[in-house]
Parts: structure tokens; C-alpha cells; sequence
């Protein structure tokens, strides 16, 4: 595994639609996307993960905080809802409502890839 990214730009504010985010699945060897929980992060560094093929590519271009939650890879998971998960599960996600949280969930996101942007996921 690779060492984080530490040469980052500032975190980004801008609005992103699930349209947009969808488009940035990699697919078409563009940039990658993943948003949690609303927040978007260009995961483009890590292809061999996210992108066409890799383990976690079920997540690119879209809100996957539900299978995040469950630590799930299943494509029916991979949805904006976690509604439907007990706080347990939740326990990870939780750190992403604020946006000046300080945890090492979140910590560890910032610190790897950059923030893109929100986008108005469903919960």
C-alpha cells in the first residue's frame, strides 16, 4: 500500500449531482469519485481499487454509505440509504456528518484523497 498523500489542495465545497458523481466511475479512464455520506472524494489515485475491475470499484461514481457500513461489496449495498443500520454499524460513517470533525475516520480520507465536493445524497 501506498504512502497517503500529503501534498493535498484544500478541501473543496462544491455542489456535485448524483449525475456528476455517476459519471466519475472510471469507466472511461477519467477521474474517480466516491462520495460518504454526501462527501465526495477523488479516489482517482488509487485505480487499482476503484476503478474498472478493482475490489472496490462497486462504489465508484456513486454514494455507497449503506455497504461501506457493512462492510459490504454487494451491489445492492452499494446505495446513499443506511438508514437501515444500527448505530454499531454506523459507528465508521458517523465521524463524515461534520465536517469539522477531527477523528481518524476522517482523518484518514483527508489525508489520502481530496475532497471534492457534496452531493445531496439520500439517507
Amino acid at each position: 500500500m501506498s504512502a497517503p498523500a500529503t501534498n493535498l489542495a484544500p478541501p473543496k465545497t462544491d455542489k456535485i449531482s448524483l449525475q456528476e458523481l455517476a459519471r466519475h466511475d472510471g469507466t472511461n479512464g477519467d477521474t474517480i469519485y466516491v462520495a460518504i455520506k454526501g462527501t465526495v472524494f477523488d479516489v482517482s489515485g488509487k485505480r487499482d481499487m476503484y476503478g474498472p475491475g478493482g475490489s472496490y470499484h462497486i462504489f465508484a461514481g456513486k454514494d455507497g454509505s449503506k455497504g461501506l457500513g457493512l462492510s459490504s461489496l454487494k451491489a445492492e449495498d452499494a446505495i446513499p440509504d443506511y438508514s437501515t443500520l444500527g448505530s454499531a454499524l454506523t459507528s465508521d460513517l458517523a465521524p463524515l456528518e461534520s465536517s469539522h470533525a477531527s477523528t481518524r475516520s476522517t482523518d484518514r480520507m483527508n489525508r489520502k484523497f481530496l475532497t471534492i465536493g457534496t452531493t445531496s445524497s439520500l439517507r
